[in-house]
Order: structure tokens, then C-alpha cells, then sequence
């Protein structure tokens, strides 16, 4: 029987060379880049995501992907440097979530917002899990 290999998000970009260069800052390598067709593919951290240039006429809409991580704030602080650079109101650092998840969030140029986590409470410890 065959099964899925990987699942690899789009993401959506009006500019497709601040992206990949966005993403490289974290962590992220573009390994295939084509401009002519607006799209790069990115690996990094053992996964890999696309970006997909759209016309600035085109409705973006909320993108949104979940990185789950190992330990979130050694995670956190590796990226700190990056992260610190970006416009305020970009990254949302450390926290814990009622769902039993600490988090920190980043939006990417195009507002796609990034949510890194790591599990803090196994399922059955959450009220109501």
C-alpha cells in the first residue's frame, strides 16, 4: 500500500524574492527557485513548504501554519535574532495555551501567520480533553 510522504503547505506571497529570503531567515532554504513562474521551494528543520507568488490584484486572505516543535523557547531562542529585527507587532513571543500547547507566533511578510509550538499538558490533563 502507498502512503503520503510529506504534506507541503503553500504559501502565498505578493513578492516572492523578500519571501524566500524571509524564510531563509528561518531556517528555511529555498532549493528550487523560479522566478519566471513565481514559485520557490523551501526545506528546512526536516520538512518544506512553497511559495506561490499571486498578482497583487488577488485576494490573499488569512493563511495560517503550525510548526510543531521539540522545545519551543530553546526553538525561540535560536531564531531571537531574527525575530528581534522584524516590525513590531510581527512576533508574539512564548506563551501557554488553555489547549495545552506553549506557543510563539510570526507573521511573514504577507501576513501568513507562523505558530510555532511544543506540547506542555498531554490531552487527557486539558479540562474537558
Amino acid at each position: 500500500m502507498t502512503s503520503i510522504v510529506q504534506i507541503t503547505p503553500f504559501v502565498f506571497t505578493r513578492e516572492l524574492k523578500s519571501s524566500c529570503a524571509f524564510f531563509e531567515s528561518l531556517g528555511f532554504t529555498p532549493t528550487l527557485v523560479q522566478p519566471e513562474l513565481g514559485y520557490a521551494y523551501c526545506q528546512g528543520h526536516g520538512h518544506a513548504l512553497r511559495l506561490l507568488e499571486i498578482s497583487p490584484e488577488a485576494e490573499l486572505g488569512e493563511q495560517m501554519i503550525y510548526l510543531d516543535v521539540d522545545e519551543v523557547d530553546a526553538f525561540y531562542e535560536t531564531l531571537r535574532p531574527v525575530l528581534d529585527a522584524l516590525p513590531e507587532r510581527r512576533v508574539r513571543p512564548p506563551f501557554d495555551q488553555s489547549y495545552g500547547q506553549r506557543e510563539f507566533h510570526v507573521k511573514d511578510p504577507d501576513n501568513c501567520l507562523l505558530l510555532f509550538g511544543s506540547r506542555i499538558m498531554r490531552l487527557a490533563d486539558i479540562p474537558g480533553g
